[in-house]
């Protein structure tokens, strides 16, 4: 039997990710909520970041002008087609820009590979005081290179 991680994994593009929709993500005509979909795409990002090597809570120093906080700055949607309870959803994201003060990822949402969502978050990178900073090299590397070199399964 083979274990899918928790965290999803990283692909040639970026990252993708596995989740069912459950009761609760609908509303009361039986297709998710259109709000719930910003949750599957939070959590994705969440998990890029953490296969990455990415602990966002030791970069977040409060009132520390090097803390370092990822903010959505923007957000473009784009509906296509509903999802309902019980599908198997694969949320991929992959990374458009990383540097200066913020980063671009695109994310999609697939049913069976079937286009549902489309999306282009903007992010913006903020210190502990809440002020614009720039995205350390280090960082925006392992964004960058996260399209070209997977992690190999361990």
């Amino acid at each position: 039997m083979s274990l899918i991680s928790l965290a999803g994994e990283l692909t040639e593009t970026g990252h993708s990710l596995i989740q069912r929709v459950y009761y609760e993500d609908t509303d009361f005509s039986g297709v998710v909520y259109h709000a719930r979909y910003l949750h599957f795409m939070e959590r994705a990002r969440t998990d890029y970041l953490r296969l990455l090597g990415v602990e966002q809570a030791s970069l977040a120093i409060e009132g520390d002008a090097e803390g370092l906080v990822f903010v959505v700055h923007r957000m473009e949607i784009d509906f296509k087609s509903p999802a309902r309870m019980d599908d198997i959803l694969t949320i991929e994201t992959s990374t458009e820009k990383a540097g200066g003060a913020k980063m671009v990822l695109q994310q999609e949402i697939r049913r069976a590979g079937v286009l549902l969502i489309a999306a282009k978050v903007i992010i913006a990178v903020i210190n502990g005081q809440g002020r614009a900073r720039r995205l350390p090299e280090a960082l925006a590397t392992k964004f960058l290179a996260a399209q070209r070199a997977p992690a190999q399964p361990g």
